[in-house]
């Protein structure tokens, strides 16, 4: 997988899900179905490992957002 950009990890910080799956594919080249398992595997690990940096919580985060 190429390294993804950091606004990657910034757009989902700050609850910005499409910017993140359009850096996220531009930097890959990836489907929107790949990215979306990128950007919820990246997701997930940012949760783990810095939830206090989320603009949302887990709860609200993926509301109103259908894939």
């Amino acid at each position: 997988m190429t390294a993804l950009p950091a606004s990657v990890d910034r757009d989902i910080l700050d609850h910005r899900i499409i910017f993140a799956l359009n850096a996220i594919r531009e930097a890959s080249g990836c489907t929107i179905h790949e990215a979306i398992d990128v950007f919820a595997a990246r997701y997930e690990e940012l949760r783990r490992n810095h939830p206090d940096d989320f603009s949302v919580g887990p709860e609200e985060y993926g509301r109103g957002f259908y894939s």
